[in-house]
């Protein structure tokens, strides 16, 4: 069975590859348009993205994973939140949501102005290429907790659905 991701990002490739790869499947990225705003605003664009994405790799195998990252506000605050979805080509469909963690406010201005959360916590944090190494998640929880650790977690419950009722893939 050949798993691929709606993306040829490295840390969104290499979080399905550490869950999927062991299990002996088969993992690679493709490019793959997200349809959406290069800065998803919402949860629901930010899932639709990871949908499209999903859907746009499943042209190239057995499952497409989308994963997506967008800001979302809550009670006046903006988080960071993180998006998978996985498709099969039996027309299931998966969900999974990621961890949410509020965003500095000095950031705000700038999301706002359409500028991605990856240029501007470069920015912000002084590094270079955030999104495609430890991400946002990283900066902001003092490298405790890595962009691609936050993905696996996504494909995990992803990945547990999609066994769960598949009956396909039980150990």
């Amino acid at each position: 069975m050949k798993v691929v991701v709606g993306s040829t990002n490295k840390v969104k490739v290499g979080a399905v590859k550490r869950i999927l790869t062991p299990q002996g499947y088969e993992v690679e990225g493709v490019d793959v348009l997200s349809q959406v705003s290069d800065q998803p605003f919402s949860d629901a664009e930010t899932v639709l993205g990871a949908s499209h994405r999903a859907q746009g790799a499943l042209a190239f195998g057995d499952i497409g994973i989308g994963l997506e990252a967008g800001v979302e506000y809550l009670n006046d605050q903006l988080f960071l939140v993180n998006w998978g979805v996985l498709k099969t080509k039996e027309g299931q469909t998966f969900y999974a949501g990621g961890t949410r963690l509020p965003l500095p406010d000095e950031l705000r201005d700038a999301l706002e102005d359409g500028i991605e959360l990856g240029d501007v916590i470069d920015g912000y944090s002084k590094r270079q290429n955030v999104r495609t190494n430890e991400g946002a998640i990283g900066v902001l929880t003092a490298d405790f907790v890595s962009r691609e650790d936050n993905f696996c977690h996504i494909v995990r419950l992803l990945w547990g659905q999609f066994v769960r009722n598949s009956n396909c893939c039980r150990k």
